[in-house]
């Protein structure tokens, strides 16, 4: 018998018959609440991050002139400016993505009391890197993704899928409080906002 064997068997044995564990409640703060597209707008901004809403996605990233720009495989060709170049993401290297102009997502869910935009990896979102690498991340947010808090961006999302949880552009503090942007992320995050037409 190990050592960890011996040790883990007399833990056992003080602790003796426990009881099982309690089910824990998990239906708080869900339900029928509206999601509060201003209150997601303004948490955005609060993270410094840039939001676009009433606009052409093809205008607004020409306007932006990320070139080249990645995008995921299965991105909407609609929003696609012409003469902008770009990478469409097929197992693109990390140094070609380290030096991209930017990239282009779309998003699973995003929540309004957070400020938070979540991916999961599908085809119009990409591999996690494409998002974390170029400087400039431009995210579309569908009106209808937007939840009133994190419990509801839950039942949203997928547990086995590799989500990116963003609040903002990448930013960090020293100990002394100093904001550094750019440290493991995108130093600039715009969010267009598709709202119900």
């Amino acid at each position: 018998m190990s050592s960890r064997e011996v040790i883990l068997g007399r833990i056992r044995a003080a602790l003796g018959e426990t009881a099982a564990p309690a089910e824990i409640p998990r239906e708080y703060r869900r339900g029928d609440r509206v999601a509060d597209l201003d209150l997601l707008v303004e948490r955005l901004k609060d993270y410094k991050a840039v939001v676009h809403r009433g606009v052409s996605i093809a205008e607004t990233v020409a306007a932006l002139s990320p070139a080249p720009l990645v995008v995921p495989p299965g991105i909407n060709p609609a929003w696609l400016p012409e003469g902008v170049e770009v990478l469409r993401d097929e197992g693109l290297s990390q140094d070609t993505l380290a030096v991209a102009g930017g990239v282009l997502t779309a998003a699973t869910v995003a929540v309004a009391e957070t400020g938070t935009i979540v991916l999961d990896g599908s085809a119009d979102q990409g591999r996690r890197v494409i998002s974390l690498l170029p400087d400039l991340h431009i995210c579309v947010v569908r009106a209808d993704q937007v939840v009133a808090s994190v419990p509801e961006a839950l039942t949203r999302l997928a547990p086995g899928r590799p989500l990116t949880w963003i609040s903002g552009p990448s930013a960090t503090s020293d100990i002394e409080l100093n904001r550094v942007e750019g440290v493991h992320g995108p130093r600039r995050l715009h969010v267009i906002l598709l709202e119900a037409s």
